[in-house]
């Protein structure tokens, strides 16, 4: 046999290897595919598939929030919507527990504007798992909107009416 002849041979057989281990990868990378979305872990769950290092078997000792729940104090969530029911929403996030007007005008002082913003802090019922932001604007000589800081008595009343009418909900859901 000839020098060259055995090369060409070996190189070919290579190629046939290589070409090989690349069809065979190919098709277990693509094997590994899935129309599903990533499974995500977490370390509460409730099935005990989340990471733990300290608990092994059965998963933390927090229960699962179900799928239809809000992550606030529905109290709260429902009553600072009644309250703001006045004013337009522009925004309102349950699982965050920020509720965002958008400007309102009192018909009778068609000068003057507000805008609230409502923070629930908690999932229990109390004082201070409420949070109410009031911002306030004039209209200067030239017919523009001027920032202008609202009493902070404004937003105290806000709160006061928001828990108010959510320990009104409270009560009617344990009687009824």
């Amino acid at each position: 046999m000839e020098r060259g002849t055995m090369a060409f041979e070996r190189g070919s057989v290579l190629r046939g290897v290589a070409a090989g281990v690349l069809a065979l990868s190919v098709l277990g990378v693509s094997a590994c595919g899935s129309t599903k979305g990533p499974k995500v872990f977490s370390a509460g769950s409730e099935d005990g598939g989340g990471f733990n290092p300290f608990k092994f078997g059965k998963g933390g000792g927090k229960a699962a929030v179900s799928e239809g729940s809000i992550g606030v104090n529905g109290y709260l969530w429902r009553a600072s919507l009644d309250t703001l029911s006045f004013m337009p929403l522009a925004s309102a996030d349950p699982y965050g527990g920020v509720i965002v007007t958008d400007w309102y005008t009192n018909p009778e002082k068609p000068d003057e504007r507000f805008k609230a913003t409502v923070y629930i802090l908690d999932t229990r019922l109390r004082a201070d798992g409420l949070n109410v932001a009031i911002f306030k604007q004039i209209k200067d000589g030239a017919g523009a909107w001027v920032d202008t800081p609202a009493t902070d008595q404004t937003a105290t009343d806000i709160e006061n009416a928001i828990l108010t009418r959510a320990r009104q909900l409270k009560l009617s859901n344990i009687k009824g």
